[in-house]
């Protein structure tokens, strides 16, 4: 050993000839090689006293357990786990394949060591399984005076869709079960989807609970992870069965407009079908669990801003409830009763400190907040309520006179307004017509105007104002029509043969599409031809054929909201839609005087004025 390590050494040692420095070299080398021997030595009695105290201590613990046994002061610990989640089942109504299940992975566990792996995968399934409500129920609440009244208290107006709502539930109270019903709550944001699904809950006296599968791309998200995987869990709809303890919860599935297609995940729209489908859903199976859970009990409820982009087969599930937008007398309404209460409190102020009038709320609603819902609305009543604050609190003293918020000085609260109007013309010249358009968040007018191009060849027709292609369609539609029906008119008038029109809408940044602008086309491209402009404070909706039909369009509801918000007085739709504007409220229809046409001849005797006529002719020229 020695030669091995001190090799070197050993040699200046031999080649000392002299006995007394061959001596001095061997001791310094025996030293060392002493140090190393003691430090070997002492590295070992330390680990061997490790080594004894560990094996001592799992000896006592283990002498310890078998006494606390033996007295029955303690049980094994598996056992103890075991206990407690057949404890748990025991008031709970189990199917028995499920039962079966939980046995047997109750005789799993008690034979795995707590060390092993599958101890924990095994104990986690257990806990997930037996956390369940089986058969747990909450009693519903079927009193619709109660309803009504938690519904008024909760939203103003809607009235179309509070009686829906009324109405599902008698049909409730009747059948004593509201299984097998989904209702899709449509409309822009901020008119109250989510808060309806709280209501309905409340109404119900059932427990409430909202998930959003707004951009959901994984199928996992819904039916859970395989147990394969490190780190899997259930889906979505089985953690809300944990969350609640119930088995007959309101569950609100938000944003289902918004749900990623088909990708390498899978596609979340077909996972949901077996959810909303009331005759798969009796036996739901979530991947993680793998045993069925009854979830036909479950009253869902989905919410989204538009239907288009919801697949068809989970369409055709639900029930649609529309929600429009609110008109200016509702939004002040809501603002007075629910926004500027809410706000108050948030803010930590008092009315004795702060108030908005009546006028003010008007111009809010008019010059800064023209969407459909109330949202934009009460964030500018809190910007108002934030600088209320801050003068409060920078005052000497704070119990000092109220602020009173009022039409002339609202823009030092809320700075210079956002709108001025939405009348582009206090008149509109010839070639100009206003329309009406549905957008996701809520009807807009929609001004179609017609100019000549004068330095243009030809007689072609050229179309600006970010249309899609549908929209250019109907704009070649109403080119063609309008020339056929000019020569009928004015056979003499030949503008169309000589000129070339350019035919805009204005606002071009933001696409437009969709076919019920044709009739506005047609009349702008008509007044601009005959020079002749069309009734004052008149807006038009209506598809348009080849031949002249007017055919139905959709939100006209939205579409009369805006038509009030920007002073028209006169309106005309297709004649097929006169069944959607008698079910409007009274108070949107107050006012108004509606044309509903068949055919354009129809539309062009109710938008053109024949008093204008006479007073325009001194004005038409050939151009």
């Amino acid at each position: 050993h020695v030669e091995r390590e001190c090799g070197a050494a050993l040699q200046r040692v031999l080649e000392a000839r002299d006995v007394k420095l061959r001596l001095r070299r061997v001791l310094l080398l025996l030293k060392e090689e002493l140090k190393v021997a003691e430090l070997q030595q002492k590295v070992r009695k330390e680990v061997e006293e490790s080594v004894n105290k560990q094996q001592q201590r799992y000896f006592l613990m283990e002498q310890y357990k078998s006494l606390k046994r033996e007295l029955g002061l303690d049980t094994d610990e598996r056992q103890a786990l075991v206990d407690s989640f057949r404890a748990r089942l025991e008031h709970k109504t189990v199917p028995d394949a499920v039962m079966k299940v939980v046995d047997e992975e109750c005789k799993k566990l008690a034979t795995i060591e707590p060390t092993s792996s599958e101890y924990n995968v095994t104990r986690n399934y257990l806990d997930w399984l037996t956390v369940l409500p089986w058969g747990v129920t909450s009693t519903d609440h079927y009193d619709l005076r109660d309803a009504a009244r938690v519904l008024d208290a909760d939203h103003y107006g809607l009235r179309d869709v509070k009686q829906r709502i009324l109405e599902f539930m008698a049909v409730g109270a009747l059948k004593r079960s509201v299984e097998g019903k989904i209702l899709c709550l449509v409309g822009p944001p901020g008119v109250g989807k989510t808060s309806i699904g709280k209501s309905i809950a409340a109404a119900l006296r059932r427990e409430f609970y909202r998930m959003s599968v707004g951009g959901l791309r994984d199928v996992a998200e819904i039916k859970g992870h395989r147990r394969t995987y490190v780190g899997s869990m259930p889906g979505k709809i089985v953690q809300c069965l944990k969350r609640v303890q119930t088995a007959n919860p309101v569950i609100l599935i938000d944003e289902i407009d918004k749900m990623s297609h088909a990708n390498v995940a899978g596609d979340p729209a077909s996972a949901l079908l077996e959810v909303l489908d009331p005759e798969q859903n009796k036996d739901f199976v979530d991947h993680y669990l793998d045993v069925p859970f009854d979830i036909s009990k479950v009253l869902f409820v989905c919410t989204a801003n538009v239907e288009d982009t919801i697949p068809g087969p989970l369409l055709d599930r639900m029930e649609v409830l529309r929600l429009s937008g609110y008109m200016v007398d509702e939004k002040v309404q809501i603002a007075r009763r629910y926004l500027v209460p809410h706000v108050l409190a948030k803010s930590g102020l008092s009315a004795e400190q702060a108030s908005i009038s009546t006028p003010a709320l008007r111009t809010l609603i008019r010059s800064y907040c023209r969407e459909a819902g109330v949202r934009s609305l009460e964030k500018h009543i809190e910007k108002v309520m934030r600088k209320i604050a801050y003068r409060v609190v920078s005052r000497r003293r704070p119990t000092a006179a109220a602020v009173r918020v009022t039409p002339k000085n609202l823009a030092r609260f809320v700075g210079n307004a956002r709108y001025a109007t939405e009348r582009h013309y206090a008149r509109t010249p010839p070639g100009v017509v206003m329309g009406l358009a549905w957008t996701s968040l809520g009807g807009a007018t929609l001004y179609v105007e017609s100019v000549v191009e004068r330095f243009a060849d030809g007689n072609a027709l050229r179309r600006s104002g970010q249309m899609g292609d549908v929209m250019k369609e109907s704009a070649d539609i109403a080119h063609t029509y309008a020339k056929e029906l000019l020569a009928e008119l004015e056979p003499d008038n030949a503008f169309f043969e000589k000129h070339a029109v350019h035919m805009h809408l204005p606002e071009g940044a933001t696409p437009k599409d969709g076919p019920s602008a044709g009739v506005t086309m047609v009349t702008s491209l008509l007044s601009l031809a005959m020079h002749r402009r069309v009734r004052h404070n008149v807006a038009m909706s209506g598809e348009l054929t080849l031949t002249g039909k007017v055919l139905p369009v959709g939100g006209l509801k939205e579409k009369t909201i805006a038509a009030r918000r920007a002073g028209v007085t006169s309106l005309i739709y297709p004649k097929a839609n006169e069944k959607d504007w008698l079910e409007l409220p009274d108070d949107m229809r107050k006012g108004l005087r509606v044309s509903f046409c068949a055919t354009y001849r129809d539309v062009f005797a109710a938008a053109f004025d024949d008093a204008d006529a006479d007073a325009d002719a001194a004005g038409t020229a050939e151009l």
